[in-house]
């Protein structure tokens, strides 16, 4: 991330590459760093604004913790074991009513507690499972300035909302792909067996 003068102040998100870009501005292949990726463009490959809201509310969960969006943890000798997400993590803290706790420790409790209550708030909200829940840029910025009020979050983690026309159009596409690549296997086997090869409709 960059500030207003270009200055370097957040990194190591690791790089992602978009696949086929020159076919679609919709990659058909999610691609990117776990922790920070939206629960519907894991299930589609399809970016939008809101899988970049819920991306930086995982960021602003971030700093506020000071924790990782994935971690794992020794689990007896040369063993790791998965740890939760830190979006899951945050979650189950505002669902036991003690949120403040995603603070990060070693800010030894100095900071302002309202303030602090509102960034993690933000973040969860922007994090929402719900892409249709989740706010603009625009109201996110409004909220950390102190514009307009940050609305009510659930205490428990709603379930994921999905869109079964997103999934159909996603496996049209993928249809699509599976065609094109069975055309151009049976013209090479065309070419192959001199034209002795199938014919698919």
């Amino acid at each position: 991330m960059l500030d207003e003068g270009f200055n370097a102040k957040l990194g190591d998100f690791g790089l992602a590459r978009v696949i086929n870009q020159n076919r679609s501005p919709d990659p058909t292949v999610a691609a990117g760093t776990m922790g920070y990726l939206a629960p519907e463009y894991l299930l589609t490959g399809r970016a939008s604004e809101k899988t970049d809201v819920y991306s930086f509310g995982a960021v602003v969960l971030e700093v506020a913790s000071g924790r990782r969006p994935i971690e794992r943890e020794a689990v007896g000798i040369g063993a790791n074991k998965p740890r939760s997400s830190l979006v899951d993590w945050a979650w189950g803290l505002h669902r036991e009513g003690r949120l403040l706790e995603a603070a990060d420790p070693r800010l030894g409790g100095e900071f302002e507690e309202r303030e602090m209550m509102k960034v993690l708030l933000v973040g969860l909200l922007c994090s929402h499972p719900d892409a249709n829940v989740r706010p603009t840029m625009r109201n996110v910025v409004q909220m950390l300035a102190g514009e307009a009020e940050v609305p009510l979050v659930p205490r428990t983690k709603p379930s994921l909302s999905f869109s079964t026309s997103d999934l159909l159009l996603n496996l049209q596409d993928s249809v699509s792909d599976l065609n094109e690549m069975v055309t151009l296997s049976t013209s090479s086997s065309e070419h192959s067996f001199n034209g002795h090869g199938l014919e698919l409709v």
